[in-house]
């Protein structure tokens, strides 16, 4: 099933791409340590992607997979992952934009969560060329329980003589809709807001990157629709910062991301701290 969904995407963005503006593939690697987790030792994810602009209309789309050890007992096994996600946005003038978003968790051999579908749908409005705002409403569908997230975002533009720099503020709130009694949900609250400041700079072939979010989240869908954390943790922060550098068509990024949680499930997985480097290398043509 993967690979057929691999296949059509890549077939997908070769037809596209006969006729785009400008558009790019990616890879990334992320290696992820967790310190006074109960449940886990750590892990790597690897993704690969597209971004397929066509007249006024954006396709991406990502697929993920990854392993990470496991500690053994409580957990019988290591864990594995796979996701794919998918997001098309549509520009109707220089004002107004609309996007839909698909996240599927094809696979999960430990967590209830497995096989679990979100959709999202949501509008941007261009105030000017410098200012947008963003409001995404995301559902998703799990077994036991399903999740409502309303994502709100403001970025301003500006530039500095030879410094492009953007500056984004962004809302989350949560719902958790139990529909039958489990683990994940049972010491979660019934809802949460997290909020969020990122930076971006970009002067010439160089980029610097920084964002951290505080307040409580649990099962959010994160980077735009291209991230969801679908195991029973309550994250309460986020550090992140990251460099880049573009060598002709490529552009190749180092990020770090700190994160602060608490597991759930056993309620003693508490302060668990989990850090994460990842490396993105990306090719426009």
């Amino acid at each position: 099933m993967i690979i057929k969904y691999l296949l059509l995407l890549a077939f997908s963005s070769y037809l596209l791409a006969q006729d785009t503006i400008h558009s790019s593939v990616s890879t990334y690697y992320e290696n992820k340590t967790f310190s006074n987790s109960t449940q886990k030792y750590d892990g790597v994810v690897y993704g690969i992607g597209g971004d397929i602009h066509y007249n006024d209309s954006e396709y991406r789309f990502t697929y993920e997979h990854g392993d990470t050890k496991t500690k053994q007992p409580p957990l019988d096994k290591d864990l594995r992952t796979d996701k794919l996600f998918l997001k098309y946005a549509h520009s109707f003038n220089d004002s107004l934009e609309a996007n839909v978003n698909y996240i599927n968790i094809l696979g999960d051999n430990i967590a209830i969560t497995d096989g679990g579908v979100a959709l999202g749908a949501g509008l941007t409005y261009n105030i000017n060329k410098k200012t947008a705002f963003n409001f995404t409403q995301f559902y998703t569908d799990y077994k036991d329980f399903n999740v409502y997230q309303s994502d709100f975002k403001l970025d301003f533009k500006t530039k500095i003589e030879d410094i492009k720099m953007k500056l984004s503020f962004i809302a989350k709130y949560i719902i958790l809709d139990e529909e039958n009694p489990n683990g994940f949900t049972k010491y979660a609250q019934d809802d949460y807001l997290t909020t969020a400041i990122k930076f971006h700079s970009h002067y010439n072939t160089y980029h610097f990157g920084a964002g951290a979010y505080l307040g409580k989240r649990v099962f959010a869908i994160m980077d735009d629709g291209f991230k969801i954390q679908h195991h029973a943790m309550e994250f309460d922060r986020t550090y992140a910062v990251g460099v880049g550098k573009s060598i002709s068509d490529f552009v190749l990024r180092f990020q770090y991301i700190y994160q602060r949680a608490v597991e759930l499930p056993a309620q003693n997985g508490k302060n668990v701290e989990v850090q994460n480097l990842r490396f993105i290398a990306n090719y426009k043509f």
